[in-house]
């Protein structure tokens, strides 16, 4: 094998170091400013995205904020709502409430008069009743018919209410 006689040793250290020279003025002058180059504007591209980043969640916390302000505002106005439509619902069944009392009540004394006036006609059904009952009665026990005025005078002092 060629690579291991002594003699061409002095040839391939040469070689090798001319090799190694090239490739490393490569390596140092095109090679590394360019990977340098790229890593730079790769630290910037992620340092400006970082920043826009930033610059995102600071909108989204104040749209955030916005938006709870806002459902807070919604929340308060909507209970607002619901307090004036029970205030209005409670005005309008205490007027339903008077309106069915006053009708109530006019019912009702329309009721007590009628009873009164049947309670009246009853009676003077009743005391017409009796006066027919008081005159056949004494006709029958008596024999001899007693006067109607008499019959009558006895029938309302026994119908007088006695306090």
């Amino acid at each position: 094998m060629p690579q291991l006689d002594i003699t061409t040793y002095s040839s391939q250290v040469f070689w090798l170091v001319v090799t190694f020279g090239v490739l490393f003025l490569l390596v140092w002058r095109v090679m590394a400013p360019r990977v340098a180059d790229v890593l730079e504007n790769r630290q910037k591209r992620i340092n400006d995205n970082l920043g826009k980043a930033a610059d995102i969640k600071k909108e989204a916390e104040a749209a955030i904020e916005a938006y709870e302000a806002a459902l807070a505002e919604s929340r308060a106005e909507a209970q607002a709502m619901i307090a004036v439509a029970n205030a209005e619902l409670a005005e309008e069944a205490a007027k339903r409430e008077a309106e069915l009392a006053g009708k109530l009540a006019e019912q009702v004394a329309a009721s007590e008069a009628a009873i009164a006036a049947a309670v009246e006609e009853a009676l003077g059904n009743v005391r017409e009743t009796a006066v027919e009952v008081a005159a056949a009665a004494s006709e029958r026990f008596l024999g001899d018919g007693v006067s109607d005025n008499d019959i009558a005078k006895a029938v309302d002092a026994a119908m007088k209410p006695r306090g």
